[in-house]
């Protein structure tokens, strides 16, 4: 596994746990709500996470980006299905997603690297 893909997995699993072990209740129901809503429904839970994806890149949280890339990655997203949600998410977005893009590229090449 990359030195990328590792470092932002052991930070996200580490603040996770402090987040959620504050017992609270408002913290606890966003994070099942974000869960339940990528589980298979009348959308599929790949669809869901291309659609996470573009909405993370039109928003330009590249912690989330990542997020969705793996998840993206999980569910079987082709390389040439994610240069798809590329477009959409630099049509919605602008050109101001560019750098998000190229940092999304890198860290789905490490992604694609690591299988």
């Amino acid at each position: 596994m990359s030195d990328l893909i590792k470092e932002f997995q052991e930070y996200r699993e580490k603040m996770n746990e402090k987040i959620l072990s504050a017992d609270n209740k408002v913290m606890k129901r966003i994070y099942n709500i974000d869960t339940n809503t990528y589980m298979e429904g009348a959308l599929s839970t790949k669809v869901k996470e291309m659609m996470g994806l573009v909405s993370s890149m039109v928003l330009r949280c590249d912690d989330c980006i990542k997020y969705h890339l793996e998840k993206c990655h999980e569910q079987g997203v082709t390389t040439e299905e994610l240069f798809e949600i590329f477009s959409v998410a630099n049509l919605v977005g602008g050109t101001i997603v560019i750098p998000h893009t190229r940092r999304a590229v890198e860290y789905w090449e490490a992604l694609q690297e690591s299988k």
